[in-house]
Parts: C-alpha cells; structure tokens; sequence
C-alpha cells in the first residue's frame, strides 16, 4: 500500500507553516470537498509539530497554558489571568510577532504581567511560527496568530441560524458561562455574537501547602493563593459580506475585561506578596482593571492563482489600578492615587500568495505590514499628577519566492525591509534594515522531506513599559543599536504506514544568534541616579531542538514531544558580570506525551496528557532571582472526557481532571526561585501553578 506525498499548503495554511521549520503533513487528496462539520474547539497549529483539532475539543482551556504548553518550543508562563506570557525557544512575548484577526497585539503594558489579555473559549485556531524561519514575520523568537471564531466555520450544511449556550466550573478554579448566537442574514452576510463570563476564585496551589525555599510552611497561609478573584468578560461582535464568488470583507469588535481585587504584583508569588505587604504595612490586594478594545476590518481575496488576506485594526489597552491603598501607611502616602496606563496599536497589513505554473513552478508570497504603537501614562494623587506619552511606527515590506526546480529540490529566497521610527525618552531615532532569508527542501521520498533554512532577523529598540510612567523616568541612551542576528535550522518530517497505522516524525535542530542584545535592566553609567538602564550588553546565543512521534490507528492515537533550548550571552566588556548568563525564562528540556481512544459506540473520546520538565541548575541569568535562582523540575498529568449522547442532538458534556496528581510546582517560564531585597531581606517569587482542578463543562448548541 503506497504512501501520500507530503503536499504544500495554500496561503490558509501558508500563514503558519508553509516556511515553518518543520512542514506540516497535509492530504494529497486536500482539494476534494469536504463535509463541513460544526465542532467548538481550538484548532492549533505548530511550525515543530501538528495537534489535531478535535483533541483540543477536550481541553476545557481556561488559560492559554491549557491550550500551548504540550507543543515543543512553546510555554506559557504566569498563573494569574493577568499574567499571560508566551514564551519561544525561551524568548518571551515581547520578542514575538503576536496578532488576533490580524490586529497586532503587543504591548508592553507592566513588567509584572504579560503582554496578552485573551480568553481561549473564543478562540478558532492558534497558528504558531516556532522561531523566526522567514521574512513573512518579524519576531526574533517567532510568531503566533490567534484566529477567533466566526458563522460560517459554526453552521452545519443547510443551517442558516444557530446558537450555542455553555457553562463550566471547576473545584479549584471558578466557574464561566457562554452565549453564542451566529448566521446568515442572508446569502451573502454573516454574523456570530459572542459573550463569556468568567468568575475566577483564589485557588489552592499541589498539595494544599504554600512552601518557603526550605519546605516549610510559609507562616500566615493556608495552601490558597490570594489575589487572584476576579470576573472576565469578552464580548465579540462580527459581521462577514461576501462580495463576490472571491472576495470576503468582514467586521469585528471585541472588549475584554478583567477585574478584580488583585496582588499587585502578578507575576510574584503570594510569599513575596506577603513579605512585601507586612513589611511596609499596605493592603495585600488592590482594585485592578485591564480592558482591551479591539475593532478589525478583514479583506480576503481569493483566486486561482492569487490569495489575498488584509486587515486594518486599532487595538487599545488600559490597565487601571486604585493605588489609594498606600496612604493606609503614613511614610507612602505621597504615593496614593489612582493610576491609569494605556497602549494603542493601530495599522494595516496585507499579506499576499500568487502562484505561477511555468516551465518552473513558483509561490510567490509578498505584502507589508505597517503599525503604529503609542502609549501614555497618567497618575493622580494629594501628592499632584504625572504624565507621559511615547511612539513608535514600523513599516514593513517582503517577499518571499517558493521555486520548485523539480519534483525532489525546491529554493525559498526572501527579503524584508524594516523602517523602524522610535520617539522616546530613552531614544528619539530611526532604525532600518534589510533582511534576507534562504532556505532549501530536498524530497528524499513520497515519505521524506528536509529542510536548511537560514533567516537573518532585526528588532529595534521598544518604548518603555506602560504602567510604570511611560518612559518618564528612564535615562537617555542615543547610542542605542537595533538588535540583528541569525537563525538557522536544519529540519526533516518522515511518515510512513506501520502495520493498519500511520507513523509520523519529524526534528528541528536550531541556532539562533542575536547581536547587541536589548536589556532593561543594564548597571546605569555611574554617576547616574538611576539603578538600571536599557543597553546592548552582548551578543546572545539561543540554540536546541524540537521533536515529536505520533501514531495513529483507526480509533487510538498518540504522541511524544521533545524539546530544549539553551541561551548564553557573549557579554560586551563594560558588562562582563554577565557574561554566560542565560534568559530567565529557559527551561529545561521538555517531554510531552498524549493518548486519545474515541469508542464511537458509546459516542465517548478520551484524553490524556503528561508534561514533564527536567531541573535547571543555577547560574548567570538575566532579571532571575539573585540567591538562587535554580528551578525544580515538575511532571503534570491531565485527563478529560468528551460525551455526545444521540439521544440529545446538540448536546456535549465534557468532564476531566487538571494535574490529576496534585503536583505542586511553578511553570520554569513564570517567576521563580529566592532573590534578595535591601530593604524587603528574602524574597521567594514562585509563582505557584493551581492544584488539582477537577472541572466539568456543559455544552448545548442549537
């Protein structure tokens, strides 16, 4: 029985793997119709492997951790919902190209929490680009795409209207409700109403008991966390017009909000909140709100031979805090006030894909992206008000050539030019560059395929965080370079039937290299009055492998992952304390394994997963924990179950077990570790992960 040949993917898919590091597997037989059938899940995509979509159906994600953590090359770190930090290869989220529908989403908004606010209810597929492998996007670490559902991937074949209605609750996580309404309004206009409600409670970490560096009982706690109670809301609005047989235009809005009575220091664990708390006798929880404002327009064209995807967006961000709290303590009452930090991204991007079919076969991808980021910080209090605004825009422009030379070799030159403009108290300059990319496919077989691909990459200086005042208090740094650098990887994807199954594997083994490293907390000139300023301090080096197997046999599948990723930094002279260190957020190498059995008698699919994470010792790193700053490995199980009765048509109950062993540990890409404080002594910044979490969803759509 013969083999399918790996084929190549259309601009759909071209988004996200087409030039990844590992080609994804796709059907020979790809462009036959296929029955459309309605599921509500979250299909992932990954340039290091492929998931399939339905076994994200059981996931029950109630964090983006939920959803990305299994997939080699990729964590998310931070427990608290304020605190969603993707990390690549070890390279956090501001090193990252991140987009919903299309709209940019990085901001900068607070160093102690993340650059992202998404729930993962909404969303249609996760489209990940693990290490920047082409021009296409200018990520030093990579890029992910987060895609939110809309009407017509919803309606099942002859539906015109449907809807959807969906509770969950979990023992040790809150509970969250959905209400879904989408459908035609007539041939040509489509629209999905979206809304869901989260109520997050204080969780209790493995265990039951919150422990210092030394395994004793942290005095004053009781096993749950505190600061992290709040309500979520988005809410997403769409409307879609097909204007022709080729053409789509479609419309969206989304609010997110998240509120509540917070730790103020997300990203820090409920021991370093407390030392902090006792110490200066202020409040352990303060009012918090983030909203995030998103209106997109999305242009699709799509031909024979052209396919285009365009969006116009603004995105606005604001994270506001009652900081009234400190006058409870008179030496701080200066500080007092009510603190408000906004980000708005807004821009245009096209991305375009004509294929010409000559005497030599070629995929032309080409288009530009343009983003203009502004911040402003505002703080008012007894003690007066302080303000400040920075800018930045970026213009992008590439192209990219697919030539197939034959049916066994294929070239993939590209080029990108960044015009990069930055208006800030840190730098007030302009920045352009010129990459090239290159990369080579040998078909070995219908069943063999490799990949060389060499991508030079460029981030210029970023504008300072929100929430802390906008830039207001960093010190000047004209002579400020844009980082630039290399990434290399060598990659195969075999596959290959084995008895009635099919076996799929495939590796990447990468270098990346960044010249003049950006870092915000640089040793300051002397003479300076402040503690820390951004620099180039080196050139760092990030190197390792992903890998997976997967098997399939009519109703059983399953998989195992690998990956690691080590960084060191070649330090410039001024700097040689930190020479060799790492990024802080490396983790050690990293096994993931999952097993999925559906029995379509009983209309049943079962899912299990394991994530195993080996120790990190300490060393150099940089922004860790300063006594210690090693990290303990950690093994977590999941398990989940899936239940469509016929009996009633539309229905789905969905009941499963997160760490089902009650592990107790910290994500190696959140805080960790013991640091030391001059006036605070010790502090241990675990960010404790939740503990065992049994949760149920029910599900009825109509």
């Amino acid at each position: 029985m013969s083999l399918q040949r790996f084929s190549q993917c259309s601009l759909a898919a071209a988004v996200a793997v087409a030039f990844s590091s590992t080609p994804v597997l796709a059907d020979s037989n790809q462009d036959k119709e296929i029955e459309q059938i309605a599921v509500w899940s979250t299909g992932v995509k990954a340039s290091s492997m492929y998931l399939n979509k339905e076994n994200i159906a059981t996931k029950q994600a109630d964090h983006l951790s939920d959803l990305l953590r299994t997939i080699p090359g990729v964590d998310v770190g931070g427990a608290h919902s304020l605190n969603q930090r993707i990390t690549i290869r070890s390279m956090d989220d501001k090193d990252l190209d991140i987009s919903i529908d299309g709209a940019r989403q990085n901001t900068y908004m607070y160093h102690h929490m993340g650059n992202l606010q998404i729930h993962a209810d909404i969303l249609q597929s996760v489209e990940i680009e693990v290490g920047s492998n082409s021009v296409l996007n200018g990520g030093l670490g990579g890029a992910v795409r987060f895609k939110t559902k809309q009407a017509r991937d919803l309606l099942n074949k002859e539906q015109q209207f449907g809807g959807r209605v969906q509770v969950s609750a979990g023992d040790n996580s809150g509970s969250n409700y959905s209400l879904t309404g989408y459908g035609l309004l007539s041939d040509n206009v489509d629209f999905l109403a979206y809304y869901n409600f989260v109520d997050r409670d204080d969780y209790e970490v493995g265990g039951g008991k919150i422990l210092n560096e030394k395994g004793e009982v942290f005095p004053g706690t009781d096993g749950t966390v505190r600061g992290l109670a709040g309500e979520v809301d988005d809410a997403l609005v769409k409307f879609g017009v097909d204007l022709t047989d080729t053409q789509r235009i479609q419309f969206s809005y989304e609010q997110y909000t998240d509120e509540g009575n917070y730790s103020y220091r997300p990203d820090m664990g409920l021991a370093t909140d407390l030392a902090i708390t006792n110490t200066l006798k202020v409040p352990l929880l303060w009012p918090t709100k983030l909203t995030r404002d998103t209106a997109t327009v999305n242009y699709q064209l799509s031909t024979n031979t052209t396919q285009v995807e365009a969006a116009i967006y603004s995105s606005t961000s604001e994270l506001w805090r009652n900081e009234m709290g400190w006058a409870k303590n008179p030496a701080f009452a200066r500080w007092a006030g009510l603190v408000t930090g906004e980000a708005t991204n807004s821009g245009f991007n096209v991305l375009a894909e004509t294929f010409v079919d000559d005497a030599i076969s070629q995929e032309f991808t080409y288009g530009f992206d343009y983003v203009k980021h502004d911040t402003k910080y505002s703080a008012k209090g007894d003690a007066g008000s302080n303000n400040s605004e920075e800018e930045s825009t970026t213009l992008s422009l590439f192209v990219q050539d697919r030539i197939s030379l034959n049916e066994q070799f294929t070239v993939i030159p590209g080029i990108r030019y960044d015009n990069y403009s930055i208006d800030s108290n840190l730098v007030d300059n302009d920045f352009t560059n010129t990459s090239f990319a290159l990369a080579f496919e040998f078909q070995a077989s219908n069943d063999l395929l490799f990949k060389l691909s060499g991508t030079e990459i460029f981030k210029g200086p970023e504008i300072a965080e929100v929430f802390t005042g906008a830039g207001s208090d960093d010190l000047a740094n004209a002579d400020i370079d844009a980082e630039t650098g290399l990434n290399v990887e060598l990659s195969f994807a075999y596959r290959i039937e084995v008895g009635e199954g099919e076996l799929s594997t495939g590796a990447t083994v990468f270098d990346t290299q960044i010249n003049d490293y950006i870092y915000d907390y640089a040793t300051p000139p002397k003479g300076s009055k402040v503690r820390s300023w951004k620099d180039n301090i080196g050139d760092l080096s990030v190197d390792g492998y992903e890998a997976y197997v997967n098997y399939e046999l009519n109703a059983l599948s399953f998989g195992i992952t690998f990956s690691d990723a080590e960084s060191e930094l070649d330090a410039f002279s001024q700097y040689k304390d930190l020479d060799k260190a790492r990024l802080d957020r490396q983790q050690g190498s990293t096994i993931s394994a999952h097993a999925n059995y559906e029995l379509s008698a009983l209309n049943l699919a079962l899912n299990w997963e394991v994530l195993t994470v080996s120790d990190v010792d300490a060393g150099i790193d940089l922004d860790g924990a300063s006594l210690d700053n090693s990290k303990d490995g950690y093994t977590v199980h999941n398990i989940s179950a899936k239940w469509t009765p016929e009996q009633f048509d539309g229905l789905t109950v969905i009941f499963g077990v997160d760490n089902l062993f009650d592990e107790y540990y910290a994500s190696q890409s959140s805080r960790t570790g013991l640091s030391f404080h001059p006036r605070f002594k010790e502090l241990y910044l675990q960010d404790y992960e939740p503990g065992r979490n049994i949760k149920a969803t029910i599900a009825y759509s109509f």
